[in-house]
């Protein structure tokens, strides 16, 4: 599909077309509903059956994805993607009307289950049609507005969810609104609703149109057997681990993820023992996080058009793993924090640029597939280290104490180096991003032109 850039002056040229602008506001929409959702769901799941019954309703949010995200690609890939979003979003609200009537945490987690279904297509397909969109020379650009439009309205969605539950309850104590009364999270739900109808009336204006021959030559009609799906999923598998450069990024990503990913459950504790710094220590860490990682987008949005992405995609992975380094060394708060903005500073640029590079170099009939795999593998990723993290903290605790004694601390000649497990974890990160570095510029070194989607036998 040929895509014309916006005029040039339009305002918007920073979207590269006037579709991927409403693709954006959709996604906008859509992720701003998500987080609403998530809250709404979460609340009441706690108001039905206290902590246990939140944490099963989170599960069936985040764990089909590890599972089930791949599958979703396929049928991503074998039918009109404009069709699946708007259904999905259709879906989506559908189901959330079913809420205000459920009464136990397993209907809850059955909605949560479907919600997560119907977004795990929603998401590939979106990914997979920005090039269909926009030039391919603003698809840098646009991919960091995407990623702004996915984590961005998290702090809007949490100031809307609660605005929402006040004005809730105020309005429940007037008279002929008392119906409203323990219903608080009904009123978020129906602005959840009301935004994913948003999004699917924006995406049905899309210009998307379904290539008939997008799944691979040889393949069934779409209402093809179990054995077909399978068939298709292993060639996009089959795609990933032929094509080095997109291997790079998914194991550049996953791998480094998993270490870094140990700053988000490991952050308290590093602040306190490490630093002496606690809770508020803690939150400036968070905060040089997050700022960081915005200047790693911007930045990319600035250069795109100046470097090579997959050179500057492995320089961000190995800055990732350095600047982590860095960080678990520091004793100074004020230091660690810049530490830890520069790692964001990376971590913020590779996943841009890894975006980036899987839109421009994956086949428009695959793009579905690797997309969703990309996603269930960012969700393993950034689990394990919530999982692992406290894990490992703990048993590298018992081995410092055993090697340099109760207080931890390691002295070599006249200097002293306190070595808490948590900072011990934290090296053992960095050497794992580290890792995903050596192999990204290997991969990269070793690149070969893509190979076509039907080059590999089913």
């Amino acid at each position: 599909m040929h895509v014309t850039s916006a005029p040039e002056g339009s305002h918007l040229r920073l979207f590269g077309s006037g579709a991927f602008f409403r693709l954006w506001l959709a996604q906008v929409a859509s992720s701003l509903g998500d987080w609403v959702g998530i809250v709404a769901i979460t609340a009441l799941s706690y108001r039905i059956g206290g902590a246990s019954a939140t944490g099963f309703t989170l599960a069936a949010r985040f764990v089909p994805g590890f599972f089930l995200a791949p599958f979703a690609g396929v049928l991503v890939d074998r039918f009109n993607r404009k069709k699946v979003m708007v259904a999905c979003d259709v879906g989506r609200a559908a189901l959330l009307c079913l809420i205000p009537v459920t009464s136990t945490v397993w209907q809850l987690v059955l909605v949560s289950f479907a919600l997560e279904l119907l977004t795990l297509m929603w998401s590939p397909a979106k990914d997979a049609s920005v090039p269909n969109l926009v030039p391919a020379a603003a698809i840098p650009t646009v991919g960091s507005l995407s990623m702004a439009a996915a984590y961005g309205t998290f702090p809007l969605a949490a100031a809307i969810s609660a605005g929402l539950f006040k004005v809730t309850d105020r309005l429940a104590d007037v008279s002929w609104l008392h119906v409203l009364r323990g219903e608080r999270e009904s009123v978020a739900i129906g602005f959840d609703v009301l935004t994913f109808l948003i999004s699917a009336a924006l995406i049905s204006t899309l210009p998307l149109r379904h290539e008939r021959n997008r799944v691979r030559p040889g393949a069934a009609d779409p209402g093809s057997t179990g054995h077909q799906t399978f068939a298709e999923l292993r060639v996009g598998l089959s795609f990933i681990a032929r094509s080095p450069i997109v291997k790079a990024v998914m194991v550049g990503m996953g791998t480094g993820l998993v270490g870094g990913g140990l700053v988000i459950p490991l952050g308290r504790v590093f602040a306190a023992r490490a630093l002496g710094a606690g809770d508020a220590g803690y939150g400036l860490l968070l905060s040089a996080l997050g700022m960081g990682a915005a200047a790693g987008v911007l930045g990319v949005i600035s250069a795109q058009r100046h470097v090579p992405r997959e050179q500057v995609f492995c320089f961000s992975v190995l800055g990732a793993a350095t600047m982590l380094l860095m960080t678990a060394a520091m004793s100074s708060l004020g230091v660690a924090a810049w530490c830890v903005a520069g790692f964001g500073i990376c971590a913020g640029s590779a996943f841009v640029l890894g975006q980036t590079i899987l839109q421009t170099e994956v086949e428009d009939a695959l793009r579905g597939r690797i997309f969703a795999t990309f996603y269930a593998l960012i969700r393993l990723a950034l689990t394990l280290p919530l999982v692992l993290g406290p894990f490992a903290t703990s048993l590298l605790d018992r081995l410092s104490r055993g090697l340099f004694g109760r207080d931890e601390t390691a002295t070599i000649g006249s200097s002293s180096f306190f070595l808490p497990g948590v900072r011990l974890t934290l090296w053992t990160g960095s050497l794992v991003v580290f890792a995903a570095a050596f192999f990204a510029f290997r991969a990269v070194g070793a690149r070969v032109r893509p190979l076509a989607p039907g080059a590999d036998a089913a």
